[in-house]
């Protein structure tokens, strides 16, 4: 057989699907699997998108421009514009997915063999991005590794060297819901701008932000226009992940026209796709409060009953809809895969995402698993009761 390449073979598995096959041999015997493991919202989306795909009069799906339609991208500056961020059309390039945007921005900035600085835990899946890309992670734990707070700024400024080309963060954060203050922001956009180095920043759950805080985009400052990089997506906003329509947004045009290129290759985003992400946008403004509405309370029906359950610790999420959770287990991702292959309740039981996956330094995380509390309360409720009778007779 022919060899492959080491980048396919070092690929990483996703932690968040890494289990699917329990999963699927699980429902193969009739179990009830409560997906707790991915940000898949249950929420319907605006009926204006799904509307304005049934409604589409297309004959046919022609290719659409590269850098998305041009009516799109003005809808999308009126809305930034409303988060207090002043940007026009030629600043955005439209991808398939916030995937892409990051595979684009990895691409545009970086060499073979390149760094990136990512604090840690952090989305699992940029591990693979950057892999794909030929570009080395280094990861940087939190001096307050249970709050996740942004990393000693020393500590940061010790990573860099001559192979370093971006700090990447993602805010609020997956998987933890840390949200990073306008400090936080600009301290990282200084460390950026005083070494020669891009920030790119995932802003896609912007909207989920629980109590007073406020997000604060990377882009708000025109100091750092020439460093910095925004990744968006209507995803996980109004409940379209299958969509897959992303963007990058920056002020560097530098950045924007090469972007453009690895878009040209790919011709254009998923017409019908798009029609959807367009439509979303004239959705009124009480779709948001509701939904936001509806996550913080969750938020709470799950943190509230994760902390009556025995050595179980959590730390609160300030945005979007994870939490990362201490289990009193050795390792979680053994006991995520019992849940799945060797228990349940009632014929139910749930899938967890291993919080070992979402960090690149060995041996942190092992006893924690990512929630996503992106079900009614009601089955947030029941998913808990199911975690503490599968910890009370799993043997460590």
């Amino acid at each position: 057989m022919p060899k492959l390449s080491n980048k396919g073979v070092k690929l990483p598995f996703s932690p968040i699907r890494k289990l699917a096959a329990y999963a699927e041999k699980a429902k193969s015997k009739g179990v009830d699997i409560l997906h707790l493991n991915i940000g898949q919202p249950d929420i319907e989306a605006p009926i204006e998108a799904l509307n304005a795909v049934t409604k589409s009069k297309l004959k046919l799906l022609p290719y659409g421009p590269s850098q998305g339609p041009l009516s799109y991208r003005k809808s999308l500056c009126k809305y930034y514009d409303s988060h207090g961020i002043k940007i026009n059309p030629d600043q955005i390039v439209i991808t398939t997915g916030a995937s892409e945007a990051l595979t684009f921005c990895l691409n545009v900035i970086c060499d073979a063999n390149d760094e990136i600085i990512i604090p840690e835990p952090f989305y699992a899946n940029y591990n693979g991005f950057a892999a794909a890309s030929s570009v080395k992670v280094i990861p940087i734990i939190s001096d307050k590794e249970e709050s996740f707070e942004i990393p000693s700024l020393n500590k940061i400024i010790s990573k860099i060297n001559s192979k370093t080309k971006a700090i990447l963060i993602c805010n609020p954060s997956n998987p933890t819901g840390h949200v990073y203050s306008e400090k936080d922001i600009n301290s990282l956009c200084e460390i950026a701008l005083k070494n020669d180095i891009f920030i790119i920043v995932d802003e896609v759950y912007r909207e989920f932000i629980y109590g007073n805080i406020k997000h604060y985009s990377v882009l708000r400052n025109s100091k750092y226009k020439s460093i910095s990089i925004m990744i968006d997506s209507v995803s996980k906003r109004y409940s379209l992940c299958g969509a897959r329509v992303g963007c990058i947004v920056s002020k560097n045009k530098s950045v924007i026209n090469n972007i453009l290129k690895f878009a040209q290759l790919r011709l254009s985003p998923p017409t019908y796709a798009l029609i959807a992400s367009e439509a979303a946008l004239e959705a009124p403004k009480n779709y948001m409060l509701e939904v936001l509405k509806k996550y913080t309370n969750r938020r709470k029906v799950l943190i509230d009953n994760l902390k009556k359950i025995d050595g179980v610790s959590v730390t609160e999420p300030m945005g979007a809809f994870y939490c990362i959770v201490k289990l009193p287990v050795k390792n979680a991702e053994n006991f995520c895969q019992f849940l799945l292959e060797d228990f349940n309740d009632s014929n139910q039981t749930i899938m967890l995402a291993p919080a070992q996956g979402f960090y690149s330094t060995p041996g942190y995380g092992i006893d924690k698993v990512r929630f996503a509390f992106i079900l009614k309360p009601s089955k947030l409720i029941r998913a808990t009761q199911i975690l503490e009778k599968a910890l009370k007779v799993y043997q460590n």
